[in-house]
């Protein structure tokens, strides 16, 4: 009688099949930029080690500028003491060599020679003190060309990482697109796939009336597979699933297997509470359904990677009404390919 009842309710309310298929487009959009974020996470990590590198050795460049700044500075000084002692030094010889014309032309010979003595002591204390002070310039002349060495190296791995870092957003950049390319290939792989399956599906049916299409999902009575506050499957109902799994079957054959998909199973049932020892609420009730449709499809072979089962009780209704004709279509199974 439930049976008559549906037929004679033809009316289709495409509305939850439209919300239904937008949450799938949703969803999938969801899935999509999901993915785009960890793959953005994980390069934007190898980025961000760049750019502290890149710190890194800016710093060092800036150390070695300021040692390279005090080492010039130091050379400076040195270089203007040589000048100092070379300036004393030439100051010594010629009161060195005043005194010696005196001493050679016979006048204060005496205390010219001991002046002289202490001239010619004087000049090689400032030969020895000249000859530190040039010896100290060419360690810091050694030094800074050490220095000006690192500097040029350390400019050399700067670029090549500033390169390296330009390369990886260029990275990121043609992975966020091809990522996306093939997300929506993936995407359009499944519908079409789905477009196949429910054509497969209305063949092997043959067009029942009690059977509808509504969105993206397949919309059985559950009277078809159960009788009144069961969750055991009705004879008449397993030659229904065997059709359906042999489609299953078949369309695991031909998607891919890197598509992720499964077949979901959702149960429903009607607002009016459950009065079963057997069965504590609606919820656990559609539950139980799904749950029995999908162990028999794996029975038939179909793998359960592929399946899934989903209670909803009474809160995903078509219909808001609680006459016997809403009820009987509230309650139903559905049977969706949808995204894993």
């Amino acid at each position: 009688m439930a049976l008559a009842r549906a037929r004679r309710v033809r009316g289709i309310d495409y509305w939850p099949g439209f919300v239904d298929a937008l949450s799938t487009l949703v969803l999938g959009i969801i899935f999509m930029l999901t993915v785009f974020v960890v793959v953005q996470f994980f390069l934007s990590q190898e980025v961000t080690g760049k750019d502290t590198a890149l710190s890194r050795l800016n710093a060092q460049i800036e150390q070695l500028t300021q040692l390279l700044s005090l080492e010039k500075t130091g050379k400076f000084d040195l270089e203007e003491q040589v000048a100092q002692l070379r300036a004393t030094l030439s100051t010594a010889q010629g009161e060195r060599d005043k005194y010696r014309g005196l001493y050679e032309g016979g006048g204060g010979a005496a205390s010219a020679q001991g002046k002289i003595t202490d001239l010619n002591n004087q000049i090689e204390a400032e030969k020895g003190v000249s000859t530190r002070a040039l010896a100290q310039v060419e360690v810091l002349n050694q030094q800074i060309a050490a220095l000006r060495r690192q500097l040029g190296a350390l400019e050399e791995a700067l670029e090549a990482s500033e390169k390296r870092g330009t390369e990886a957003q260029g990275r990121i950049a043609d992975l966020g697109q091809k990522l996306n390319v093939a997300l929506a290939q993936r995407v359009q792989e499944l519908s079409r796939y789905r477009s196949d399956f429910f054509g497969r599906l209305r063949t092997v049916l043959g067009n029942r009336p009690d059977v509808l299409v509504v969105g993206d999902r397949f919309v059985f009575p559950s009277e078809v597979f159960f009788d009144s506050g069961q969750a055991v499957l009705r004879t008449d109902g397993k030659a229904e699933l065997d059709q359906i799994a042999a489609a299953v079957i078949d369309l695991e054959k031909q998607i891919p297997s890197e598509i992720g998909w499964v077949l979901r199973v959702d149960g429903h049932t009607d607002m009016r509470p459950i009065a079963s020892s057997q069965f504590k609420s609606n919820w656990e009730l559609s539950t139980a359904r799904a749950i029995s449709v999908v162990q028999y499809l794996i029975g038939k072979g179909v793998s359960p990677a592929r399946l899934a089962a989903a209670g909803f009780g009474e809160f995903q209704p078509l219909v808001l009404d609680k006459t016997d004709e809403a009820n009987a279509r509230n309650r139903r199974i559905e049977l969706k390919l949808t995204e894993r």
